[in-house]
């Protein structure tokens, strides 16, 4: 089957649903240019990501540690939403369900207008008070202050992401799995789908009756059970099926 005529086939199935989560990935933000912090491409002065983003290191070295978020965010700063965020934030509404699942922390799907988003990781430009854990949204390039300090109690903010050794936000994945659970369609974007527990949704959704759409460039763990699997980049993919897809939803 031709990329067209799958693209053919999922719009008719697509028009006719009403319950549709996606799960995106590193994947769709790397096509905005930001690199995945991870590896060689994540590597800062001597640093790896892995030696950086944990509590004990943060407890070590937090004027280190924020010196590294702060060059992140110079990063993604500098980024624009990709035709894919943009197709993902008007097709929430399109369908009468729609609910957006992410393990990136860069707010680029909130930056493309997406606002029912569910985010597993946290989000970087969120700076959480390591004593009262109050939460205080922050777009400053660069932070005026390393480390930060809360404005209500002086205590040591800390980026509201989740590091290595923590759990994900209980609240936040419980939802995760019940959209998951109750969609009719659900889309993996740009998702290794081997980080647990993320990896599992599109799974929870096959198990509940739902198909799954694939798009990413290379073969995952979902390609084998997934209804439609489309081999390419999102900003690429998205809006071909977007365009086919009937101007008011049936």
């Amino acid at each position: 089957m031709t990329l067209q005529s799958s693209i053919s086939s999922l719009v008719k199935q697509l028009a006719s649903t009403q319950k549709v989560t996606v799960l995106s990935g590193a994947g769709i933000s790397a096509e905005s240019g930001i690199p995945t912090f991870r590896g060689k491409e994540g590597l800062w002065k001597k640093y790896r990501a892995q030696d950086l983003a944990t509590l004990s290191s943060f407890m070590k070295d937090p004027k280190l540690v924020w010196e590294w978020y702060d060059w992140r965010r110079k990063i993604i700063a500098s980024k624009e939403p990709n035709p894919g965020h943009k197709i993902l934030a008007k097709w929430e509404n399109y369908f009468p369900s729609f609910v957006l699942i992410t393990q990136n922390v860069d707010g680029l799907h909130q930056k493309a207008g997406s606002q029912n988003v569910l985010e597993l990781h946290g989000n970087i430009w969120k700076l959480r008070c390591t004593q009262e854990g109050t939460l205080f949204e922050n777009h400053e390039v660069p932070l005026k202050e390393l480390p930060p300090r809360c404005p209500q109690c002086g205590g040591l903010l800390r980026p509201h992401v989740v590091w290595f050794g923590e759990s994900l936000p209980t609240t936040t994945l419980n939802k995760a799995f019940t959209e998951s659970s109750r969609c009719e369609m659900m889309f993996s974007i740009g998702t290794s789908a081997v980080v647990q527990p993320a990896a599992s949704l599109p799974l929870k959704a096959v198990e509940s009756g739902a198909k799954v759409v694939e798009i990413n460039p290379v073969s995952t763990p979902v390609t084998s059970y997934s209804e439609f699997s489309f081999r390419g980049n999102a900003g690429e993919i998205l809006p071909q099926i977007d365009k086919k897809l009937p101007s008011e939803h049936l």
